[in-house]
């Protein structure tokens, strides 16, 4: 047999075994498959590949699952934690603002009881929504601090006394 005739058969091995690899991860993972997701706009901004590469495998007890979605990530089946780098940074804001272990999260509690959690003042964007009847969200951005402290910060949450001289 000749190098070029041995050739298509490698390749196909290859193929086989690619797809072999694939279904056992699959298996592995569970049933459960990817959840869908779109990108924010800055997705593909470096800072959020820092973050993405430091997601944990869990977050308040869940566990990561798999997203469709470039700086996404989602914990617990169904997703009761939905995390999005790449999005516009809020400006200032009326909204509360809690400092958790050196990271201001703004809380946007309008859609309760899902709530929206941002990395105040990194840039680019970081956006966390937790289902408040599975998840605390404290517990929530407490294990997701380390991640959200890759992006740089360039603004901090004040409080309106402070400010005022009061």
């Amino acid at each position: 047999m000749s190098f070029h005739q041995a050739r298509p058969r490698r390749m196909i091995f290859s193929a086989a075994a690619m797809i072999a690899a694939i279904s056992l991860a699959s298996f592995l993972t569970g049933c459960a498959g990817e959840v869908p997701m779109e990108p924010a706009k800055d997705a593909n901004n470096p800072a959020c590949a820092d973050v993405t590469v430091r997601l944990p495998k869990t977050v308040a007890g869940l566990d990561k699952r798999s997203t469709n979605a470039q700086a996404t990530g989602a914990w617990g089946d169904p997703p009761a934690i939905q995390l999005k780098c790449g999005i516009e940074p809020s400006g200032p804001t009326t909204d509360l603002c809690a400092t958790v272990n050196g990271v201001d999260w703004i809380i946007d509690e309008s859609a309760a009881p899902i709530y929206r959690f941002e990395a105040y003042g990194r840039s680019p964007g970081l956006e966390v929504f937790v289902d408040s009847e599975k998840v605390s969200g404290t517990d929530v951005v407490t294990d997701l601090n380390a991640a959200a402290k890759q992006l740089p910060q360039k603004r901090k949450c004040t409080n309106p006394n402070d400010n005022l001289g009061l």
